[in-house]
């Protein structure tokens, strides 16, 4: 994973239920090796849950983080951040978060793909613009979708 990537803007997106312990640990494996990579900047949307644990490994890891945050505050983490982007619809915010990476981790609460989603949204997209993904699911596993 680590050896082909060069200076990148990592996307996370992720459910609001927050990461398991598993996933919190494997995402936290996954970005050590993105740093090492040369990774340097770490978007999201600013969303209580999973944005929040996301945004805190990544500044403990010493990322420059750049919020995305949503134009309706109700789920908004209000996390510190080295960077702010104006407020947008969820969905619009997604784009944006997937427009300004190279490569986008999800973690998703199922491995099953749902419609209703902001986080398989933010997939489908990164999927669109031809986005690596790499998935942290649940159970702590990681893969990079191939497509």
């Amino acid at each position: 994973m680590a050896s082909t990537l060069k200076l990148l803007s990592v996307g996370f997106t992720g459910s609001r239920q927050g990461l398991t312990i598993r996933q919190f640990q494997s995402l936290r494996l996954m970005l050590l090796a993105l740093r090492e990579a040369g990774s340097v900047e770490f978007h999201h949307g600013d969303c209580l849950g999973a944005d929040q644990k996301a945004h805190y490994l990544a500044k403990t890891l010493g990322f420059r983080v750049v919020l995305h945050p949503p134009s309706n505050p109700r789920a908004r983490a209000w996390c510190v951040a080295d960077e702010f982007r104006d407020p947008l619809p969820y969905l619009d915010r997604n784009q944006a978060i997937v427009d300004e990476c190279r490569v986008l981790v999800a973690a998703p609460r199922q491995k099953k793909e749902t419609l209703r989603s902001g986080t398989w949204s933010t997939v489908r997209r990164a999927r669109s613009a031809g986005i690596p993904v790499w998935f942290v699911w649940p159970d702590g596993t990681t893969k990079k979708e191939t497509r």
